[in-house]
C-alpha cells in the first residue's frame, strides 16, 4: 500500500507543479519521499517517469528522497547505485534524507552519486556545544568538496539559522520559515513572502 500511496502523492505533486507552471508561477523544485518498498521492483521508476511525462515535468525539478534504511546488504547497495544512475538518466534528482541518523553515511557518500544530503535535525539541537558545531561544519565542507548540495532539516531558531548561514549551508528547512502547509496555504504563504 505504501507504494500506491507514494505514486498517488507523486501524481499530486506533478499535477500541482504543472498547474503552477501554466498559471505563470514557474517551476518549483520539489522533493518526494520514496519508500524502500519500491526497491523490491527493479523497474519501479518507470511508473514515476510515466507520470512525470504525462504532466510534462522538466528534468531537474523533482528530487527523489531516499533514507539510509534502503541499504540492506551488498546486493541491495549495487541495485540502489544503479537505480540512482537511472534516476539521473530519467531527469530526477536524488537525495539522502535524515543523513547522519544511520551508521553508514560516509560510505554512502563515497559510493553513490546523490545530488543532495539532508542533514538530520538532531545535529542542530545543541549548537552551543563546540563539538556539535565542528561536526556540522565538517559535513558541509565535505559536501562542498564532493559537489553535493546540503539541506539542514528541522531548523527552528535564529541561532541555528545564523550559524548555518555563516558556514554556507546551501538550503535550510524548518519551522523558522514555516510549518508544513497544505497546497492552498503554501500558495498564500508564497504570494505573501515573494512580494
Amino acid at each position: 500500500k505504501i507504494r500506491k500511496l507514494d505514486l498517488f502523492v507523486f501524481e499530486q505533486v506533478c499535477s500541482t507543479l504543472a498547474r503552477w507552471a501554466q498559471s505563470g508561477m514557474g517551476w518549483f523544485p520539489v522533493a518526494v519521499n520514496l519508500s524502500r518498498r519500491h526497491f523490491h521492483n527493479p523497474d519501479f521508476l518507470a511508473d514515476f517517469y510515466a507520470i512525470a511525462q504525462r504532466y510534462q515535468i522538466p528534468s531537474g525539478i523533482i528530487e527523489m528522497e531516499m533514507t539510509e534504511s534502503i541499504f540492506f546488504d551488498d546486493e541491495s547497495i549495487h541495485f540502489v547505485k544503479k537505480t540512482v544512475q537511472e534516476m539521473h538518466r530519467l531527469g530526477f534528482l536524488c537525495s539522502l534524507d535524515d543523513f547522519g541518523s544511520g551508521y553508514s553515511s560516509l560510505g554512502l557518500l563515497q559510493n553513490f552519486d546523490v545530488d543532495t544530503i539532508k542533514l538530520d535535525r538532531r545535529f542542530f539541537q545543541d549548537l552551543s556545544v563546540q563539538k556539535s558545531r565542528d561536526v556540522v561544519e565538517c559535513m558541509i565542507s565535505l559536501s562542498q568538496k564532493l559537489d553535493i548540495e546540503t539541506v539542514a532539516e528541522g531548523i527552528e531558531t535564529d541561532e541555528q539559522l545564523d550559524f548555518l548561514r555563516s558556514i554556507h549551508c546551501d538550503l535550510i528547512q524548518g519551522y523558522i520559515f514555516s510549518k508544513p502547509l497544505p497546497v492552498p496555504e503554501f500558495e498564500a504563504w508564497l504570494h505573501q513572502n515573494l512580494k
